[in-house]
């Protein structure tokens, strides 16, 4: 395989999709050795096949406001790669998402959802619509609009979508009664539903925690934990704030956190009970908790929570938040291991820098694979019709993640001893995908 050359044409073939012509570079690199000594991956044709979704779909969203007025929105589902089971994403509602965003996330989750184990393909959607400033009522029309034509292309043993980004309990509710309401059938076909009606537990938090997980097994390997490490934190989500939730049950202490007007950053230690006010209760802005914590500091440039000294950098707001810059920055203020809670938020030219300068660098198909994971432990639960206590769940997702460094440690380690987790998180999730590829013949 000529990397160089394949790229090249795929940018021809796929203009204006820089996110995802990222996503397949990083993954292309990592996997080009393995590629070349199996001469039978491109027999097969592996990588011009693994790149292409099996289907596109796009459709048109019209709803209606409280006024009357009538609005037109862009639905999008994208079904990438179903090679070990039914396509499994999530379902992201934001104003400036584009046909290549949902590329580049169901590129990503096809070997995310491969690193967990458990049998899921990859797919990613979601819509322009900006659920923000929106009356329930009608985010309501709005999901129902929306499901009324994804309905035809999911079921439980298909495509199971989820949330992500602006797709909460709210909007899985509203999406899940029209499903139902227009098959009539109560069945597994999303996750993220609300507990008393067929979700799993931990759900919320199993992003963040996981993310943490993981992160806890690269310092175990180091010979060290979170005890007394300071952690910066970007983001206010539920990926952040469940991220440092379990960095404080295991004795870390985080420092910053973000959302998209800012940061704040304090030194004694971020009180996540004003967070989860502030965020989960009234929808505010981070820059509330100055009116509680006297002595944190607030910038209006969200980035510069990579500018404090710390030992741990979790990235869990988006794409490409952590350029090179920030990087070099958090080298020099001593970072021992950057882990991405979210999806690909450091840039290329920064995870090569972090590589070079032998940083812990932990990409987000390992990092942040707990939300799918437990995800894919609810589908499980729905099938069986029962459900796993939080402890359960909880002890789950922690062998799934440990399972996950494990791969990372296999396939990413280099003859020095320094591993490579970018490197070994796409060859474990690539060879796992391109053989059940190869097994179901040309398909």
């Amino acid at each position: 395989m000529d990397t160089t050359k394949f790229l090249t044409q795929l940018k021809k073939q796929t203009p204006n999709e820089d996110e995802f012509h990222q996503a397949v570079t990083e993954v292309l690199e990592s996997i080009e050795e393995v590629y070349n000594q199996n001469p039978k991956f491109e027999a097969h044709k592996i990588i011009e096949r693994i790149v292409m979704p099996d289907r596109i779909i796009m459709f048109r969203i019209p709803w209606m406001r409280d006024n009357g007025d009538i609005e037109v929105n862009q639905g999008y589902r994208i079904e990438f790669n179903s090679a070990i089971g039914p396509y499994k994403g999530g379902l992201r509602f934001h104003p400036e998402v584009s046909l290549g965003t949902f590329k580049f996330l169901g590129f990503e989750q096809v070997f995310k959802n491969a690193l967990t184990t458990l049998p899921m393909g990859g797919g990613k959607g979601g819509s322009n619509f900006d659920p923000k400033g929106k009356s329930d009522n009608e985010v309501m029309r709005f999901c129902q609009s929306f499901m009324t034509e994804l309905y035809r292309h999911i079921g439980p043993e298909t495509d199971v979508p989820a949330g992500d980004i602006g797709v909460g309990g709210r909007e899985i509710g509203f999406l899940y009664g029209q499903y139902k309401r227009i098959v009539n059938r109560f069945e597994g076909v999303l996750t993220g539903k609300g507990l008393e009606w067929g979700g799993s537990w931990i759900r919320k938090q199993a992003t963040g925690y996981g993310t943490v997980y993981i992160t806890q097994h690269w310092l175990k390997e180091h010979g060290t934990d979170f005890k007394g490490k300071t952690v910066a934190i970007s983001g206010s989500g539920n990926v952040a704030i469940y991220a440092a939730e379990k960095v404080m049950e295991l004795g870390g202490k985080v420092i910053t956190m973000s959302d998209s007007t800012g940061c704040i950053v304090d030194e004694e230690g971020i009180d996540l009970k004003v967070i989860k006010l502030i965020k989960e209760v009234e929808r505010g802005r981070i820059k509330e908790y100055l009116e509680s914590r006297y002595n944190a500091k607030y910038s209006d440039e969200r980035n510069d929570v990579w500018k404090v000294k710390c030992d741990i950098a979790l990235p869990c707001a988006t794409q490409n938040e952590l350029d090179i810059e920030a990087a070099k920055a958090l080298v020099k203020n001593g970072v021992l291991v950057v882990a991405e809670g979210a999806n690909m938020p450091v840039t290329a030219d920064a995870v090569h820098y972090l590589l070079g300068q032998k940083i812990g660098m932990i990409p987000g198909k390992a990092a942040n694979a707990g939300g799918v994971a437990v995800s894919g432990l609810e589908m499980t639960q729905n099938s069986m019709k029962f459900k796993w206590s939080p402890k359960e769940v909880d002890e789950k997702l922690a062998t799934i993640m440990e399972n996950i460094h494990e791969a990372c440690v296999k396939y990413g380690k280099r003859a020095d001893g320094y591993v490579d987790y970018v490197k070994g998180a796409n060859v474990a999730g690539f060879l796992k995908v391109a053989n059940a590829m190869i097994d179901h013949g040309l398909i």
